[in-house]
């Protein structure tokens, strides 16, 4: 019943977020309060809950395969949740908030897009480049030749001579924040960077307070407190109480790790000079030229033996070698949304078709949305027409080429080329036949890391990782000594990320669950208070990261 509106709807959903444009949004919003009533209508039908309630007591139950008892099972509770059982004054409402919802987080992404391909920096003296890496002066210079591509009688950008342009682009973003010695300029990007879509026709600001308004009564129609609730309720956490203690035990746990971090950072810049007190612009600074010191490793070392296809292809090896499949180059057989796109297909040793996949590897600021995410362009189905295999996305935001040069990953892309991967094999390699519990359907939403974490791990793994380094010149694997240099960086930091991360999801559960729209307390105030309680620098003042916290729960994303 849902398959057409699967094969109508789904590709403009991704095409937003990674070929977005202004007639497409144009498109998107003129159907978009359509879609929704569809979806709604659907899942509040009063005749297929009956029949999902009549096959759940009925006497045909124990005869069903324990996947279909769980997509009836699911669809029951989705359809409760959705507001089936509402009386129709407040399911009129619901319909209204879920209406508004959509195109509140639609606008909130086009805010956070526009708002970071808006910003730009121009370097033109050579002197402020010292200390930046090959690859930053490559990629910043290419960025000030594409963006100045129509003006015909400027001199070309050279990664040696300038200009560079640097952005809130996450390939240039963060090693300029890593590697640029100019305390002003690391100071106005990261400004930039943490009020994005904090201002005029870009200001999130009124989005945020709405959308959490809109949510609370929504949760509020369906019986519960607040929708921090509502969201636990197609999770495998329990409740709230158990979510916040988890927190806190993770908190007392890996702040004292922290603290000691941030310790060694301020020794690290007071030994190099630095005489005013560490500000947010030098955390990542004097982070890596503490990485350097203690373990005499840069990412600029690492990058050559990284070309993306030498990866790529190491990826492939391991999941043949691990699930005895075969991927295969399948470029020109699906149509792509850019040049850079590809297209691969899955099979067992035999030959016979598994599933397919497409891989969107770079960053594209003006068009893409950031981040690493693997979505479902189809599902696995059985059906009276017969079996159709699954197709996923895998996008990341990685190192572009630069000339003729291919892509020429740092360890942490390349760790987040195995974690996308990981999600990836979890839709291609089911053997589930129902639709709405094939792949990562169906999977409570707080496990749902479960195999793209697992696929990290053979990044760690010896034979795995020195098998797919090939040097960008020579060819050569990457030397044992450098990959114990990798091995002993492992866990460096590891106390000020996990606050961090704490930071991000506390912060989400405070907002849905005890933030109060009628209340004195701005999602600011709110949120500057749970950081206080993580953060061992304080957030600065003028953060504005809420507006452009799209990976939380502030917009409805596939992710």
């Amino acid at each position: 019943m849902d398959e057409a509106f699967d094969y109508a709807w789904t590709p403009i959903s991704h095409l937003l977020g990674v070929r977005n444009s202004d007639a497409l949004r144009k498109a998107h919003e003129t159907v978009l309060g359509d879609m929704v009533a569809f979806g709604l209508k659907v899942q509040q039908s009063e005749a297929i809950y009956q029949g999902l309630k009549a096959l759940r007591n009925g006497p045909t139950w124990d005869q069903l395969q324990p996947a279909q008892q769980r997509a009836v099972d699911l669809k029951l509770r989705d359809a409760e949740l959705s507001g089936v059982g509402l009386e129709d004054e407040y399911k009129h409402r619901f319909n209204q908030i879920n209406r508004e919802l959509s195109q509140l987080s639609t606008d909130f992404s086009n805010h956070v897009l526009d708002a970071t391909k808006a910003y730009s920096l121009t370097i033109t003296d050579p002197a402020d480049t010292a200390g930046w890496p090959t690859t930053l002066k490559q990629l910043a210079a290419q960025a000030h030749q594409r963006a100045n591509a129509e003006n015909k009688s400027e001199t070309p950008a050279t990664a040696e001579t300038g200009p560079w342009r640097i952005t809130l682009d996450h390939p240039v973003m963060g090693p300029f924040l890593q590697h640029s010695r100019r305390r002003d300029q690391r100071e106005a990007v990261y400004r930039a960077f943490i009020t994005r879509a904090s201002a005029a026709d870009l200001d999130n600001t009124p989005l945020i307070q709405k959308i959490l308004q809109l949510r609370k009564e929504k949760a509020q129609l369906l019986g519960f407190d607040s929708y921090a609730q509502l969201s636990l309720e197609s999770k495998m956490a329990p409740d709230v109480p158990a979510v916040e203690e988890m927190f806190r035990e993770l908190l007392s746990a890996s702040r004292p790790f922290a603290e000691q971090e941030f310790k060694a950072l301020q020794q690290m810049a007071s030994a190099g000079g630095q005489s005013e007190p560490l500000q947010h612009w030098d955390m990542a600074f004097w982070s890596e030229r503490l990485r350097e010191k203690e373990f005499n490793i840069t990412d600029e070392q690492l990058r050559p033996y990284f070309p993306m296809p030498r990866v790529l292809q190491g990826v492939f090896e391991l999941s043949e070698r691990l699930f005895g499949i075969r991927i295969q180059q399948a470029d020109g057989q699906a149509p792509v949304w850019h040049d850079d796109v590809r297209f691969f297909q899955v099979t067992d040793a035999d030959g016979t078709p598994l599933a397919s996949f497409y891989l969107d590897p770079y960053s594209r600021p003006a068009e893409k949305r950031g981040g690493a995410w693997m979505s479902t362009c189809l599902n696995r189905r059985k059906s009276a027409a017969g079996l159709r295999l699954p197709v996923v996305h895998l996008c990341c935001n990685g190192t572009p080429p630069v000339g003729d040069r291919p892509s020429l990953m740092s360890f942490s892309e390349v760790n987040t080329l195995f974690h996308e991967f990981g999600h990836g094999l979890q839709s291609m390699l089911t053997t589930v036949d129902f639709t709405d519990v094939a792949g990562l359907g169906g999977i409570d939403w707080d496990a749902v890391e479960i195999a793209s974490q697992f696929m990290e791990n053979w990044c760690y793994h010896r034979p795995t990782l020195l098998g797919m380094t090939a040097h960008v010149e020579t060819g050569e694997p990457l030397p044992d000594e450098l990959f114990e240099k990798l091995l002993a960086a492992k866990n460096f930091n590891t106390g000020t990320q996990m606050i961090r991360q704490l930071r991000l999801g506390m912060t989400d559960m405070q907002l849905h669950q005890h933030f109060n729209p009628m209340g004195v307390q701005s999602p600011f105030e709110l949120a500057q208070q749970g950081a206080a309680t993580t953060s061992i620098l304080p957030p600065h003042p003028e953060d504005r990261f809420l507006c452009s916290f799209t990976h939380a729960d502030l917009r409805e994303v596939d992710a």
